[in-house]
């Protein structure tokens, strides 16, 4: 199947092909045919699965032949995206399929100046990507008006409910129009978001190309039982295996990626970081610099988990295991990107086990053993407080830990070998460190 074959306008098709994107992926065939029918669709796929083409070309093609100028201050097309990372991704992906056409594309995220989006609006635009909060400021100012917008897309919609827009869906919904089209794109489908799609969506159409929380085939995984204090000796040490190549390294705070990030650049590393605490123009100059490979080796807490879309990342390490076990599957999928071979290598320290178990059953699988052996998880021992920090004192059965010996990133046995031994923990969620 290629793009002809879906109907869209032979203009959007052209600009498809100037980027060398002649046949869709498998969400993509999926989800298109039944938008361009008007239908609300639900998709279920990992990032980097092509999404953003298939939610953006059905209403692009449609604003095309509709043709027409926005009303002032308002937007024929919303999307919303939990973060500022992924929603700068979507809208520029929207800007090139919309090249040589009389659309326009505008952004409004934190961090970035207010005025200058509100004047962005003022003519108003064709689709408007946003995430909730800033959105929400400028729906207070009456700076966007929602009123004609006949098209409503949530993005990554699971983390959007885990960082608690959920208020946020609430007060936007009911300003658009009752008779828009709406889809709803997630990775995971917790119960939450069956009433989530049960609220704004009239009976959609469920399209799924992988099974939740299964990871791309073509990484290669690999877990290392390392003691807290030695992370960072066998980070440097991994890392200079492959200095000429991007490393995506994730940690679980703030305050741990900079430090992280100030240690490698002092051992010589070109390196980076993103998270909450920087400015806007401070992460997207991050993200554009390794892009570039002018930055070999970006440090993220999990802003950069979603929406980072850069070809050549070819090693993601998982510094600080996520304590939403999902996330771990977003994070390794930074690489591995338009068919191309990665490798996710995973820190465990004592007081992560219970993370690294719910990773596995995730997954359903395994994680190979690179070095170390499981720790043993101690009776009453519970998940590290959400945004806690790991001390490396636990107590372990074997000698694990420590870095390897000889061992390479993806080989080995696999991890969990005793499970039956896990005692008491923490059954909930949790949910995933503040950016």
């Amino acid at each position: 199947m290629d793009f002809d074959m879906l109907g869209l306008a032979p203009k959007l098709i052209a600009a498809l092909a100037e980027q060398k994107i002649t046949e869709p992926t498998p969400i993509q065939a999926q989800a298109i045919p039944h938008a361009m029918n008007g239908r609300d669709v639900m998709g279920l796929a990992q990032t980097g699965s092509g999404k953003t083409a298939a939610f953006g070309l059905p209403m692009i093609d449609r604003l095309i032949k509709d043709g027409g100028k926005p009303a002032p201050k308002s937007a024929k097309a919303l999307v919303l995206a939990p973060t500022r990372e992924l929603a700068k991704q979507i809208a520029d992906n929207l800007a090139a399929y919309t090249q040589g056409s009389h659309l326009k594309v505008a952004l409004v995220v934190g961090g970035a100046g207010i005025v200058g989006q509100m004047r962005r609006m003022e003519r108003g635009v064709s689709l408007l990507v946003a995430t909730p909060g800033r959105l929400i400021d400028l729906l207070d100012r009456k700076a966007v008006d929602l009123s004609h917008t006949g098209f409503l897309v949530l993005d990554e919609a699971d983390q959007m409910l885990d960082m608690g827009f959920i208020q946020a869906l609430r007060r936007i919904a009911p300003l658009l129009p009752d008779d828009r089209q709406t889809m709803l794109f997630s990775a995971t489908m917790p119960k939450q978001m069956e009433e989530l799609s049960k609220a704004y969506l009239r009976d959609p159409v469920r399209v799924q190309v992988n099974p939740p929380g299964q990871a791309v085939k073509k990484i290669r995984q690999s877990v290392h039982f390392v003691a807290q204090a030695s992370k960072m000796d066998l980070l440097i040490e991994l890392l200079d295996e492959h200095r000429d190549e991007l490393a995506l390294v994730f940690g679980r705070t703030k305050h741990g990626c900079e430090k992280m990030f100030k240690v490698l650049e002092k051992k010589g590393f070109a390196a980076a970081a993103i998270h909450g605490n920087k400015s806007q123009g401070q992460r997207d100059r991050a993200l554009r610099e390794f892009r570039d490979g002018k930055v070999r080796v970006l440090v993220a807490t999990d802003v950069a988990a979603r929406g980072l879309d850069i070809p050549d990342v070819r090693h993601v390490y998982n510094y600080d295991l996520p304590n939403v076990a999902d996330n771990y599957v977003h994070r390794i999928g930074r690489t591995a990107r338009a068919g191309a071979d990665g490798a996710a290598i995973a820190f465990c320290a004592p007081d992560e086990m219970i993370e690294l178990m719910d990773i596995q059953k995730v997954m359903k699988q395994d994680i190979p053993v690179a070095s170390g052996r499981p720790w043993e998880i101690q009776p009453g021992q519970k998940k590290r407080p959400n945004g806690g920090g790991n001390k490396g004192n636990g107590r372990r059965k074997f000698g694990g830990g420590g870095k390897p010996s000889g061992s390479k990133p993806g080989g080995g046995k696999p991890a969990g070998g005793n499970r039956s031994r896990r005692r008491g923990g923490s059954k909930g969620k949790g949910r995933a460190a503040a950016a």
